[in-house]
């Protein structure tokens, strides 16, 4: 697997301070795409162990809130190889809750219904477990029809951000992840 970029304290791939992992590789091809230059699977550089550790490390201070990777398309059945062992690694070394917490955004521009179990980009075990270490999944591609700058971490209305945990928890379908009372209730006027 390769990735386009990695930008150090983002504040646009999910909340708080970020780290954010860019990989190379899409299909899907979405008119009107922001980073048209990663669809290339040959884009960037290699992912290797170097380049996680340095992301783990750069994860450690407390004002980093987590870990939001983007693409290309990181649930190309190649990148979900080559993400899911360091997703796990991730996950393992910083929990969801409590001291040193750290979030996981993943953004796909394939559906929940198309990733989770039984969906048409569900690769069985790989995939759940990426699912299994994300907190909030940003799905469904970018439609310029439905652009809106108005959306937080989102740049149109089909897109949902699922809140992965209890989506998985609940079985019975999505849970939409709420966002922080501060930001959702605060207007421009305030």
């Amino acid at each position: 697997m390769n990735y386009a970029e990695i930008k150090h304290c983002d504040i646009a791939n999910g909340v708080g301070v970020r780290t954010t992992l860019f990989v190379s590789g899409c299909r899907l091809h979405c008119p009107d795409c922001f980073n048209e230059v990663a669809w290339d699977f040959s884009a960037g550089k290699p992912f290797d162990d170097a380049v996680a550790d340095a992301i783990i490390e750069s994860l450690e201070p407390g004002y980093i809130s987590g870990l939001s990777v983007l693409g290309g398309e990181p649930m190309e059945p190649e990148n979900q190889q080559g993400l899911v062992g360091f997703l796990e690694r991730v996950r393992d070394r910083f929990d969801r809750r409590g001291p040193g917490a750290k979030t996981i955004w993943m953004y796909s521009g394939h559906t929940w219904e198309q990733l989770a179990p039984g969906g048409a980009w569900n690769l069985g075990d790989v995939t759940d477990r990426i699912l299994d270490t994300l907190d909030v999944l940003v799905d469904g591609p970018f439609i310029k029809a439905e652009h809106d700058i108005t959306l937080r971490f989102r740049g149109s209305k089909n897109q949902r951000l699922i809140d992965v945990p209890a989506t998985l928890e609940s079985g019975a379908g999505i849970v939409e992840w709420v966002d922080d009372p501060v930001f959702s209730t605060h207007s421009l006027e305030d």
